[in-house]
């Protein structure tokens, strides 16, 4: 259930399903590192002030649901994700730099959707409402 949140002068629920890869679909997401990735992005995300409400790893890819808030601006909270939790992990694991041709741990690409609970013609309906409520 998406979480409504309240600013100043404005009410949002944003939240985004978003994936990326590991660079050449390198399969090295599994044991201590899938689990010291996690608890980075956990920080990340703390840091960056937004919440992560599902998150898991399949060896070369990473799916995130996030809700944030209007002020956060996706391709720089992306940026940080993939950019903080690289060179996270590279000081923990040195090796995976060996492992991964030019040093590089994410593919460039990402993939990011709005997520909703309403569909557009549960949208559409609901606008229409509000035009019959105020006798218009």
């Amino acid at each position: 259930m998406a979480t409504v949140h309240h600013g100043r002068g404005y009410v949002y629920s944003l939240q985004y399903h978003i994936v990326w890869c590991v660079k050449y679909r390198h399969k090295i997401l599994h044991g201590e590192i899938e689990t010291k990735l996690k608890e980075i992005l956990l920080e990340i995300a703390k840091e960056q002030g937004f919440e992560i409400i599902a998150m898991e790893t399949n060896q070369d890819h990473v799916h995130l649901l996030i809700d944030c808030s209007p002020q956060h601006y996706i391709p720089d909270l992306i940026k940080a994700l993939k950019g903080v939790s690289a060179r996270r992990l590279f000081q923990f694991f040195p090796e995976l730099k060996s492992k991964l041709w030019g040093g590089h741990l994410w593919n460039p690409s990402y993939f990011v959707a709005t997520v909703s609970e309403n569909t557009e013609e549960q949208i559409r309906e609901y606008i229409n409402s509000q035009k019959e409520k105020q006798g218009i």
